[in-house]
């Protein structure tokens, strides 16, 4: 085994959460700190080109590449299951969307028993970590971040259609989905600048990456946590993967980590000591559900047929010169948040459009005819799964097993999200664009009928949280408190979308980064900033 280091604070991934607070503790030139990432530097130039996406989707250099667990309501089917794996972890793979959440995420939380954790409480670090280019109101946007938070500057006439048959069934525009309300229908914003990706490392963890007190190791597959009694000390790892040096770090103060275990059942079955059960870990994953419709188009392009011969050239040269260029594009070009029916107090349905299709409806091919996507789905699922270890070998894969669509409200929520985007799809002002609906087709009409589309195409919208659940030591699925200490230890937190104790109405980057932006001032010691009541 290669030599021990010690740091006073050791970090366990190099994801979003990862590096932010690698940025942030390290901030203070007396304090040492280590960040541990598995993958390796964020050097690939897809990264960096949003429309890289597509082809960090199934990179296995760059991405775990997961698979979940068949279920009755996806027919049994393996659902690809992508994780970035380099630094800025899934920041560097994703669809760069922004999305904090509503109000009543937050609030939701506080209730729960979480101090301090209500939308008044999270607000001012959302503004803190923020870089709003554009008009925003100052109560809920930042201005001087190192997150930069874009509008779309690629505009398509269908996107303007869908937006304008919106309106026309009674959505309102809204020019802001993360001020005072989420509710209506606007463009995305997302985390490009300048046609560049802004991940966390890019934004967080680059700048601070010269400074002496901060040790970055890619390449190191965490394998074990060191415990003294109920203290944890530090982590085992291999350097360069499965056949790679075992080596050592520990912490004076604290270890930040998600690779927790299991339950205690599980552990004993796979010929693990438990050294410490907390019931909770593994349990109440969440994760948005999606099935899209896909309308065939006519009379007029499509991002479709923009990505193929001397037209993709055309972008290319574009994006090359600053220009506005499809390469330069998050996946999803409009957001619309609205209700399932009239009752419903908050939006509890999410819908996005984009003037593109993708083969099988799944994000990673375009297809080569023209077509437009509309996918929805339940902002706040009930059904929860849970994710376990396969085996005692820490390189094999997790047992992932959402449970899409077990609870009946998800499933009466969810076809009112097919149906509103059936009508979008089919309004008034796409009329002129609109050919056919090739999935999931005219004959598809019952609720029955609707549900077995979903089951057929529906999949994952990459937003999978809860599994370290926030909450007090009454709660018996609880994991860490509401500092983020894991529950019966010291020197140990979790922090990161996992800690979510229920889902929000979001894609979860934007509060990821949030958390550890909170985090990083409850490890300093620091007070918090002043609540933001805002009407």
């Amino acid at each position: 085994m290669s030599g021990v280091e010690t740091f006073d604070y050791v970090i366990v991934g190099a994801g979003s959460a990862g590096s932010v607070l690698a940025a942030r503790l390290s901030e203070d030139a007396g304090i040492s700190v280590c960040l541990l990432e598995a993958g390796p530097r964020d050097w690939h130039p897809y990264i960096h080109l949003p429309a890289g996406f597509i082809k960090t989707f199934y990179n296995r250099n760059l991405n775990w590449g997961f698979s979940q667990e068949p279920g009755p309501y996806t027919n049994n089917r393996r659902i690809y299951a992508p994780r970035g794996k380099t630094l800025g972890g899934s920041s560097s793979i994703n669809g760069h969307i922004y999305n904090r959440g509503q109000r009543l995420d937050f609030d939701t939380w506080s209730q729960f028993g979480n101090r301090s954790w209500g939308y008044a409480d999270v607000l001012p670090y959302f503004r803190r970590m923020e870089r709003r280019i554009g008009e925003a109101d100052p109560t809920y946007r930042g201005k001087t971040g190192a997150l930069t938070v874009t509008d779309i500057d690629w505009k398509h006439p269908l996107c303007e259609a869908f937006i304008e048959g919106a309106v026309r069934l009674g959505i309102p525009r809204n020019p802001d989905y993360n001020g005072g309300i989420q509710e209506g229908v606007s463009y995305a914003q997302r985390t490009i600048a300048r046609g560049r990706r802004v991940s966390a490392a890019s934004a967080f963890l680059k700048p601070a990456m010269g400074r002496a007190n901060l040790r970055v190791i890619t390449h190191a597959h965490a394998t074990s946590l060191m415990l003294e009694g109920k203290r944890a000390v530090g982590v085992r790892y291999l350097k360069g993967g499965r056949h790679g040096s075992p080596s050592e770090v520990r912490a004076r103060r604290e270890l930040i980590d998600r690779q927790l275990g299991e339950l205690k059942d599980e552990l004993a079955a796979h010929g693990i000591e438990v050294r410490h059960a907390v019931a909770g870990v593994g349990e109440n994953l969440r994760d948005h559900y999606a099935p899209r419709f896909v309308a065939r188009v006519k009379s007029i392009e499509t991002i479709n047929e923009r990505v193929r011969g001397l037209k993709l050239m055309s972008e290319a040269l574009r994006w090359a010169a600053g220009k506005p260029s499809i390469l330069g594009l998050s996946p999803t070009l409009v957001y619309c948040f609205w209700r399932s029916n009239p009752d419903v107090a908050n939006s509890d349905l999410q819908l996005t459009f984009t003037p593109a299709s993708y083969l099988e409806g799944v994000q990673g091919q375009l297809e080569r005819e023209p077509g437009m996507t509309v996918a929805s789905w339940q902002q706040r699922p009930d059904s929860r799964g849970y994710v376990r270890i396969r085996s005692a070998d820490p390189f094999e894969a997790p047992i992932i097993q959402p449970n899409y669509l077990a609870e009946e409200s998800d499933r009466r929520v969810l076809l009112s999200g097919m149906r509103l985007a059936r009508r979008l799809l089919a309004s008034k002002p796409l009329e002129p664009y609109y050919e056919r609906e090739d999935f999931p087709g005219p004959g598809v009409q019952s609720d029955d009928e609707l549900l077995g589309a979903a089951r057929l195409r529906g999949t994952t919208t990459f937003h999978p949280a809860g599994t370290c659940r926030m909450g007090p030591r009454s709660d018996p699925l609880a994991v860490v408190d509401d500092q983020l200490r894991v529950h019966g230890m010291d020197g140990l937190r979790v922090i990161d979308a996992s800690i979510m104790p229920t889902m929000l109405s979001a894609n979860l980057n934007a509060a990821t980064l949030m958390i550890a932006e909170k985090a990083s001032d409850m490890i300093r010691g620091r007070a918090p900033p002043e609540p933001i009541v805002a009407a």
